[in-house]
């Protein structure tokens, strides 16, 4: 099919250039072989897994699978008091393996992420031994100022009538540029890993998340 074959050129040109910035890049058809790509990036020793909170790894059945092959998941939803998220947020920056998604990422190779409380942009940082990031092709944009427009206008949105957020594009569906009740707190771009290889990125080639 031609918009696969495109999917699959496009994405080696930006795994070419997530190589220059110190991050490993794949690509995956589909989402069965990216949750066996996740699996075989996560190895086969027992492994602390977490990660933070993203529609695209719901989809690809990753957390099923992660605890099918018998690794310790962390599911962050069943810590619910502030004391509980608290110590959440304590392992998850121990952890082992920390899965996400990215809310754009250019043809440059250059991540796009916007967060309300930040946890997931700082285990992106610093932290996990390792992180995984799964990215349907629907996600890639031409510069990091097209992926905050995306973030703000495509991913946000649909974010904040999920989390029943009281914000002008959970009503509009477009960004209000608002302040209060804002799941736009901190933006974050990842221009390089300091550790190499630390950051892995799956792109999949079909639609995921937001």
């Amino acid at each position: 099919m031609p918009k696969k074959t495109f999917y699959e050129n496009q994405a080696n040109s930006i795994i070419a250039k997530l190589k220059a910035r110190k991050m490993d890049g794949y690509y995956c058809a589909d989402k069965a072989s990216a949750r066996a790509k996740v699996l075989e990036l996560i190895g086969t020793d027992k492994k602390v897994v977490t990660y933070g909170g993203s529609m695209s790894l719901g989809e690809a059945g990753i957390y099923e699978a992660v605890e099918a092959a018998g690794h310790d998941l962390l599911r962050r939803e069943q810590y619910e008091t502030p004391e509980e998220k608290a110590e959440c947020y304590a392992k998850q920056v121990m952890s082992d393996v920390y899965l996400m998604s990215t809310n754009a990422i250019t043809l440059d190779g250059e991540l796009v992420n916007i967060d309300g409380a930040g946890n997931r942009v700082a285990c992106l940082i610093f932290g996990p031994k390792q992180v995984i990031i799964l990215a349907g092709m629907n996600k890639v944009v031409t510069n990091v100022e097209e992926g905050i427009k995306r973030t703000r206008n495509f991913a946000a949105p649909p974010n904040t009538v999920r989390l029943g957020c009281n914000t002008p594009c959970a009503k509009t569906g477009q960004c209000g540029d608002c302040l209060n009740d804002t799941i736009c707190c901190q933006t974050v771009i990842t221009r390089a890993s300091r550790i190499p290889g630390r950051i892995k990125v799956i792109l999949v080639g079909e639609e995921l998340g937001y």
